[in-house]
């Protein structure tokens, strides 16, 4: 007997006993503590399949219970005691087993995603049942992914929440969801009961995911009417975030409350509205996860603020252009007019009829209509061809409580292409001009008629020379506001070259021809006879560059002028501004040759005029520039510019003391460019001097040893310039030799001076005279204070000379 009392509420007494029981029947399930021993006729109600009875107090069974077909039972105990009926309720709950496997809700289970939705955000929930009691571990369900088809940008995009079946997007699912690469996913799930335990039953289902769009848009706009009488709140818009759980926020310049927004994304308006305060309001809709961080950027809602039926429609402008082809069928939208109404556009207060009132010219009738509900103006007629050039409309639009206004339409028919240029005659000329005429001269001008209408794209005509003008001899000026195009010489005429021209000229419309083609009265020939006239010489150049050699003989010819008239005449050559005649020019060979030996160094280039006249017309010529360039020549030697007398070196040798030797060379850079000093090739010479470049022009010169013996020596050395073979000059310079001061000054006039100790027979007296010590310490310091002076001002000697051509 098994007595298990449960939290059975409504009941006297309380039995829980487990389901599906395999044992002997019948089953006692408990002793009834509210029935005596001396009962009677007992009768048990709310047993309707005859399951329980009672036999010694105690209710037993007679088949097992399915708590998943009823999960209690409540049953009404009637009995008499002592002749007085009594009764008291007996709950049977239904204790439950894992006897039930879960399973998915739904046949197919299908969600979307949408595109741009961040990671762990879900989008869907798998949801599954088990008949198990939800209280126990039995209905304890757990999710898990097993797979995903395919798996393409990224083998797992997807994860499941394990407890509530919440599908989202993994971090790589995140970033390379693409519905372009895959459209639609499948995921096997797998459901487990028993909080997903290795015993658990368990049920596998598939899961298809759409990659969808971003729904996530502004709301379109909204017309509320002033002092709205409510109730308040009033929806008035609704945005909805379809990818997952979301809450909604409103920002924007408006009073505080006066929009709020539903947690389903229903925009509400809480308080009427004043159209003259404000007449419209920009909302900006916030979508937030449930932990405040953003989903998606806000979108915009625009609330305008209508006002009561007390406008009438207006049109935005009073008069309309507009254009139809004289072609145009029947049924041709031309125009659509709009009138705007600041009424409430949610009633019918805003609803516009729109009729057309009037046409000016009246005839023909019919011939356009407007939509009463679109505006739209058409054409009605079948044609609007020998119809007005234009016509004026009125067009009303009124409301539906009869508050009306108009507004004008101008409608100008438009000409199209439906005829074709013609030329008046199929021959123009022939027309005489002179060789000589300038560019610019206008031969001769035609025009080709068109019976389109005058000024239009139809009527203007586009000419062009299609054969006879291959050099582009001529071009064609067209007037637009006639039509009419001249033929105007474009380049020089050469009668000798060309006689006669005969021109091919086509007319044709910018457009295109609608009715027709362009035939034989389109193209027209124009004859043009080029007459003769004298024409002057012409040179061949305009600029002649000569060079010549410096030093060049007289006589030779350095250029040839030449030039031909174009009549055959002969041609007479003369210079012009060779003022000291250094050339000459042959009368009519055009030798231009030299009549002395040219100097470079005395000017290295000559410009002059060569003047070319017609031997038959003295008035006709030609001339050109002559630009006669002297090539250098290493005609100079060197030389050694400025005066040493006065300079000196220091002995014993000063660090860093030089003579600045500065040298020239006339000639030009290829010859004398870098000047190059060099000692004569002499031991003595080169042990005591040494030169040292500074530049291509200047060297220094210095002391090689560091004791010379003060004295004027002369220093031999050769100046060579670049040139091959070079040019040199032999210099022999006397330079200034002295022992110098701590200042750095000349101490004593220079002069031999005799026996001068070397330092190997200072060392020999050192040695060889200890007796003498008081001698040779001053000789020692003597000695000293030569090879020791202080160095000189770096002022007191040239260093480096100036940057200047000598």
């Amino acid at each position: 007997m098994l007595h298990v009392f449960m939290p059975c509420s409504g009941a006297n007494v309380k039995i829980g006993i487990p389901e599906n029981y395999d044992g002997i029947f019948p089953w006692y399930l408990s002793k009834l503590p509210s029935l005596t021993t001396n009962y009677s006729e007992l009768l048990i109600r709310g047993d309707d399949e005859g399951i329980f009875g009672v036999d010694a107090a105690f209710l037993y069974a007679l088949k097992p219970l399915d708590r998943e077909k009823q999960p209690s039972y409540s049953l009404q105990m009637l009995y008499r005691v002592a002749g007085q009926r009594q009764s008291f309720t007996v709950e049977v709950c239904v204790i439950d087993k894992n006897d039930n496997v879960p399973s998915f809700t739904g046949v197919s289970m299908r969600g979307s995603v949408q595109l741009g939705l961040l990671k762990g955000i879900p989008f869907m929930r798998v949801e599954a049942s088990d008949r198990d009691d939800r209280n126990t571990a039995h209905a304890d369900l757990r999710f898990l992914l097993m797979d995903q088809t395919p798996r393409i940008p990224a083998a797992h995009m997807f994860s499941i929440d394990t407890i509530n079946g919440e599908v989202s997007l993994t971090e790589d699912g995140a970033s390379t969801l693409d519905p372009e690469m895959c459209g639609r996913y499948k995921l096997l799930v797998m459901v487990k009961d028993m909080a997903g335990k290795a015993n658990a039953f368990f049920s596998t289902g598939t899961v298809t995911v759409e990659v969808t769009g971003n729904t996530w848009a502004s709301p379109d706009p909204v017309r509320l009417q002033e002092n709205l009488p409510g109730p308040y709140p009033i929806p008035i818009s609704q945005v909805k975030w379809s990818g997952s759980q979301a809450e909604y926020s409103l920002e924007g310049e408006f009073p505080e409350m006066l929009f709020t927004i539903s947690l389903d994304g229903v925009i509400y308006l809480n308080a009427p509205l004043d159209r003259e305060t404000q007449d419209q309001f920009q909302i900006s809709i916030v979508v937030e996860r449930p932990d405040g961080r953003e989903i998606a950027k806000p979108v915009e809602l625009r609330v305008m603020v209508g006002d009561a039926n007390d406008n009438r429609p207006t049109f935005p402008q009073a008069q309309y252009h507009t254009v139809v082809k004289e072609l145009a069928h029947r049924g041709t939208e031309i125009l659509t007019v709009q009138a705007a109404d600041n009424d409430d556009p949610k009633t019918d207060n805003v609803r516009i009829f729109y009729r057309l009132v009037a046409q000016i010219p009246e005839t023909p009738r019919a011939l356009f209509r407007v939509d009463r509900d679109s505006g739209v103006i058409s054409v009605q007629a079948d044609s609007m061809e020998g119809t007005a050039p234009q016509y004026t409309l009125t067009i009303t639009a009124e409301d539906a409580k009869g508050l009306n206004s108009s507004c004008t339409v101008v409608v100008t028919v438009q000409d199209e292409n439906n005829n074709a240029p013609v030329f008046s005659q199929h021959e123009y000329g022939p027309y005489h001009i002179p060789e000589d005429a300038a560019v610019g001269t206008t031969v001769t001008a035609v025009v080709a008629g068109d019976a389109d209408v005058r000024g239009g794209d139809s009527w203007q005509v586009n000419y062009r020379l299609e054969s006879g003008n291959e050099e582009d001899v001529f071009a064609l000026a067209i007037d637009r506001h006639t039509n009419e195009v001249s033929l105007v010489l474009s380049k020089v005429l050469d009668f000798e070259r060309e006689s006669e021209y005969i021109l091919v000229l086509s007319a044709r419309n910018p457009v295109a021809l609608v009715r027709g083609r362009y035939g034989p009265a389109s193209t027209a020939t124009v004859s043009i006879y080029v007459d003769d006239v004298n024409e002057g010489p012409i040179l061949s150049q305009s600029h002649y560059d000569v060079t010549v050699r410096e030093g060049e003989e007289p006589g030779r010819v350095i250029a040839t002028i030449r030039g031909h008239d174009p009549d055959s005449h002969p041609i007479r050559y003369s210079l012009r501004g060779d003022t000291k005649r250094y050339f000459s020019i042959g009368k009519y060979s055009g030798e231009l040759k030299t009549v002395q030996a040219l100097d470079r160094e005395e000017n290295s280039t000559y410009t002059m005029e060569v003047i070319a006249v017609d031997g038959r017309n003295a008035n006709l010529s030609a001339s050109t520039l002559v630009t006669v360039q002297i090539l250098d020549v290493n005609d100079n030697s060197p030389v050694l510019v400025g005066d040493y007398s006065w300079k000196y070196l220091c002995t014993p040798r000063w660090e860093e003391q030089a003579l600045v030797l500065a040298s020239r060379d006339s000639d030009g850079p290829q010859h004398g460019g870098r000047l190059n000093f060099s000692l004569r090739s002499d031991a003595t010479v080169r042990r005591n001097w040494k030169l040292t470049p500074i530049n291509d022009t200047h060297t220094n010169l210095s002391l090689n040893i560091p004791y010379l013996a003060p004295e004027v020596y002369t220093v031999p050395f050769t100046i060579s310039d670049s040139s091959s073979p070079p040019r040199s000059t032999f210099i022999n310079l006397p330079v200034t030799v002295c022992p110098c001061n701590v200042r750095g000054n000349c101490k004593m006039a220079a002069k031999q001076l005799q026996g001068m100790p070397t330092i190997q027979s200072a060392v020999g007296i050192l040695l060889g005279t200890f007796a003498v010590i008081g001698t040779i310490l001053v000789v020692i310091f003597v000695r000293l204070s030569y090879q020791n002076p202080k160095r000189p001002s770096k002022t007191s000697q040239e260093r480096v000379p100036l940057n200047i051509s000598l």
